[in-house]
């Protein structure tokens, strides 16, 4: 089947893969596997892929990570997070952006590819969740021949989707292919909560009987249940071009900083969805749709949801791969067609025995509280103890601001007096003059015009430096 393993010269560091195999299987590769091709199908910066057999002959993948992989990522992220600091410390970008946020998610995210035994486990739940789909298929772990730094799984014959030629297309049947992907990734998304983050083209097979394989499940995305219902109601509003309604959605969801714009966001949505409308089906891409939406909402003054950011961007990826298989896959029309089937699973996933149990009990409390909230209420109306307390967002900024208008105010008043003594003083007749006119009259009104001129040059200074910060 495969000659039995050899130390070849393109395989790295070829004493340190054998120690790696040993050390985290306990025994040496000719001993674990019958068979064990040296040379690497597939290499990348934190492993690479080789195909091997078992003792029963049972063909399967093994990854094996590189050496001091974890020692040399860990030395890049304190690089990182100091570059990361200085940005979000000292630029409107990094500030926006958030940087070192963006940073410790990406860092956590390369802990779990990290560990080969997550992945596994990432392999069987996701292959559990996908069962009902007779066109996916996701391989296996071998529990035995799996660490933390080595994974054995199921050997998918088949090839890439992206290396698929011309004719094989042409006899390939790819609309249900492409139908029944969108509407796996819409469960995993909207029911199970759990969905695979890194479907590009290289990551999917076709296998030799016409199925589509999902593979490299280190990457996983997780949404909350209270975020999935936002994200399915703002796939319809994208898909069906609502753009208020979209905007409103992704502002629920988002927290907005001290700069945010809504007006420009909505100006923002409103065009994204314009230029969706009138684009040719071919061009039509749900994940580029939402990434377009989470790059205005930062923008505009949002952070929004890594959870939202991943999810753009494994639409785009499965974009991608429905075009591939279907060139005439239209991902909105998908989504359309399965959201009914969704949301009646997600009730159906919420309305467990437990959950009416709980909201009966909350039912039960407050029903039996609600005579005495009354009696309560009815009893503050009677003697006049209601109060309703407000809580402004910023009260030291509206106190400044009250103050700034009382001092105006006051200035002027004492402007007022000074012009209106002035003219009740010219009637004073003295023999202290200035310039002919009398003197105390003259001085009144030069201090009337001196304070209103700096009481007009401090307005327009102020508001001027006022414009100049709401500017972005």
């Amino acid at each position: 089947m495969f000659p039995r393993f050899r130390f070849a010269d393109d395989f790295w560091a070829d004493e340190e893969a054998e120690q790696i195999v040993l050390s985290e299987l306990g025994v040496r590769i000719f001993k674990a596997f019958s068979d064990f091709n040296p040379k690497p199908i597939a290499a990348a910066s934190l492993g690479q892929v080789h195909v091997a057999a078992l003792r029963d002959d049972r063909q399967v993948i093994v990854k094996i990570q590189r050496p001091d992989i974890r020692k040399q990522i860990a030395t890049d992220f304190e690089a990182l997070a100091q570059i990361a600091d200085f940005l979000d410390a000292h630029t409107e970008f990094g500030r926006r952006y958030r940087f070192v946020t963006t940073l410790e998610e990406f860092r956590v995210t390369i802990q779990q590819e990290l560990n080969y035994e997550r992945e596994a486990q990432n392999l069987v739940m996701l292959a559990e969740n996908l069962k009902e789909f007779e066109n996916l298929r996701v391989p296996q772990p071998v529990p035995d021949w799996t660490t933390r730094s080595v994974l054995t799984m199921d050997y998918v014959q088949g090839r890439k989707i992206t290396a698929l030629s011309p004719l094989t297309r042409l006899d390939l049947d790819g609309k249900p292919l492409a139908e029944e992907l969108v509407k796996a990734y819409l469960k995993q998304i909207m029911v199970d909560g759990m969905f695979h983050a890194d479907p590009h083209p290289g990551n999917v097979f076709l296998t030799d009987d016409n199925r589509i394989a999902l593979l490299e499940l280190g990457m996983v995305g997780h949404i909350a249940p209270a975020l999935q219902e936002n994200l399915l109601k703002l796939f319809i509003a994208v898909g069906e071009e609502y753009s208020e309604t979209a905007a409103d959605i992704v502002i629920q969801i988002s927290q907005a900083t001290e700069d945010f714009k809504s007006v420009e966001f909505h100006r923002h949505i409103a065009q994204i969805m314009a230029l969706q409308q009138n684009q040719s089906l071919e061009n039509l891409n749900a994940g580029k749709s939402l990434m377009k939406v989470s790059r205005a909402a930062i923008d505009s003054g949002l952070w929004v949801p890594s959870e939202l950011t991943l999810l753009g961007k494994t639409l785009l990826q499965l974009d991608e791969i429905g075009k591939i298989i279907d060139p005439t896959f239209d991902p909105f029309a998908s989504i359309r067609r399965n959201v009914t089937g969704l949301m009646a699973r997600r009730a159906k996933k919420t309305l467990t025995p437990g959950m009416i149990f709980s909201s009966l009990l909350e039912m039960k409390q407050f029903i039996a509280g609600l005579p005495g909230r009354c009696n309560r209420l009815m009893d503050a109306l009677t003697h006049s103890e209601l109060e309703i307390r407000v809580k402004p967002v910023d009260t030291k900024m509206l106190v400044e601001g009250f103050q700034k208008i009382a001092n105006r105010i006051t200035a002027g008043i004492i402007l007022a007096s000074l012009i209106l003594g002035a003219a009740l003083l010219m009637q004073v007749q003295t023999r202290f003059r200035i310039f002919g006119y009398l003197a105390l009259a003259i001085l009144c009104f030069l201090g009337a015009a001196a304070g209103g001129v700096w009481l007009l040059f401090t307005i327009f200074f102020q508001d001027e430096k006022i414009k100049k910060k709401k500017k972005p």
